[in-house]
């Protein structure tokens, strides 16, 4: 009989069907943080009352369905905090950010119909974060949550994974939001205490209109909150993921602010090292720095793997911090060759840590246009006869879903340097990044990156 079995069976007292008395429950708790400091976080399902409040925050589910809890709790934001947290992701806090980050929602595709997998947004500045979320929320899907046969083989087709309920699609959704927030507050990749901090909008302003301040309607509003347990901030994302939700909402920019705060606004500073003043760049789909932070935790510009020292005869040699560790997503880019894409933009291209991340998906940044290449084998880049001959799907927020099939196997017919083929779309160029000498094979029409599907 289990610790907590026991303690059902000779602690808990009925009076009568509808009521029960806790007294003996709560000297148990007591009792036992004397003995050594921890409790059984399963008791919390009994009653709420055997935490202390100096503790923690409780947010308990709501028993009615479809009912929206208010946002309770939280520190109100202060306007340095304001004007510094706007300064930090737009460069700027006497104007307004782009509106599309203040009416992008995380969104998921109705699960009755083809893609419900993905997320659905239009094409503008939040297509680096949420490239980068949707990577998360198909790792999920597709090797988190499916259970696992000892030859490391899924029991149902990996496919049906992909076509998950209304609430899988929100398990999904707030897990994902929970893992890239736990990362870059350090989670993860580090033994140290870590602490993430999310910021939820109330109705109340607490920054006035100013000459340093212009409001936007959310950021003035906000109250935040520190966790510094994973389970605890997965419970309050699920509580109020229907704040991420809304139509018309700002799922995007309380994303953005959470990761920004997660991470600390002077820490990503340095992470651009000069090489922007601001994360949010003006580019049509947003910027890489943001894809960077999402995936490692870090807002670097570097791809390369580890540490680079680089100076010259005039100069001292100086750090450039890429990826530190291998990410479980990946990260493939193709600038094409237009050069005005790029014309103020050092071009980066990524080390083998992301070329070959810990699970076969990689966020793509193809001549400026963000989508996701996956495959649904857990093996794919741990077994040399698996990525012989593969399939690989391709998705954009926008709606756009391809399958190719890549041979990777040596053809004496086949046509050498294929990446410089002139013929070759710029996604297959993306691919070959990868896979060099690669034939690709498409499945239905050949679109191109960043176009969307009627």
């Amino acid at each position: 009989m289990d610790q907590l079995t026991k303690f059902l069976v000779y602690n808990k007292t009925p009076i009568s069907n509808t009521t029960m008395n806790y007294e003996a429950m709560k000297n148990g708790k007591n009792d036992k943080k004397l003995e050594n400091g921890e409790f059984d976080k399963r008791m919390l399902l009994l009653s709420p009352d055997l935490e202390m409040a100096e503790e923690r925050v409780l947010y308990a589910r709501s028993r009615q369905p479809g009912l929206k809890p208010a946002v309770v709790g939280g520190k109100p934001i202060t306007e340095e905090l304001a004007i510094e947290l706007r300064v930090t992701a737009f460069g700027t806090s006497s104007c307004p950010p782009r509106g599309e980050w203040i009416h992008t929602p995380l969104i998921m595709r109705p699960s009755d119909q083809p893609l419900g997998y993905g997320l659905a947004a239009p094409r503008n500045g939040t297509r680096s974060l949420l490239a980068g979320l949707q990577a998360h929320i198909i790792k999920w899907l597709l090797f988190d949550s499916r259970p696992m046969t000892k030859d490391n083989k899924s029991v149902e087709p990996p496919d049906s994974y992909l076509r998950p309920n209304e609430d899988r699609q929100e398990e999904a959704l707030w897990r994902a939001c929970s893992e890239v927030i736990w990362r870059c507050g350090g989670g993860f990749n580090t033994q140290a205490e870590v602490k993430v901090v999310v910021a939820l909008p109330t109705s109340t302003i607490y920054v006035q209109h100013s000459s340093t301040y212009y409001q936007d309607g959310i950021t003035e509003m906000l109250h935040l909150f520190e966790f510094k347990s994973l389970e605890d901030l997965q419970i309050f994302l699920k509580r109020y993921l229907y704040l991420f939700q809304s139509e018309d909402g700002s799922g995007s920019l309380l994303l953005l602010y959470a990761c920004i705060l997660s991470r600390g606004c002077e820490n990503v500073k340095k992470d651009l090292d000069g090489k922007l003043t601001y994360l949010v760049s003006t580019q049509v789909e947003g910027s890489l720095n943001v894809t960077t932070l999402l995936l490692s935790g870090r807002a670097t510009p570097y791809l390369h793997n580890g540490v680079q020292y680089v100076g010259d005869e005039d100069h001292y040699a100086m750090p450039q911090f890429g990826v530190l560790s291998r990410s479980p997503v990946g990260l493939l880019v193709w600038y094409g060759n237009d050069d005005n894409i790029t014309k103020n933009i050092s071009r980066q291209y990524p080390g083998s840590r992301l070329k070959t991340p810990a699970l076969p998906i990689w966020v793509t940044s193809c001549s400026g246009h963000y989508g996701v290449l996956f495959n649904t084998n857990r093996e794919l880049l741990r077994n040399y006869h698996a990525e012989r001959r593969f399939d690989i799907h391709y998705y954009t927020c926008g709606g756009c879903h391809v399958l190719l099939n890549v041979d990777t196997r040596a053809h004496e017919d086949s046509v050498t340097l294929r990446n410089d083929d002139i013929s070759a779309t710029p996604l297959e160029k993306l691919i070959h990044t990868k896979w060099q000498d690669a034939k690709i094979t498409w499945s239905g029409p050949v679109p191109f990156a960043g176009d969307s599907p009627n």
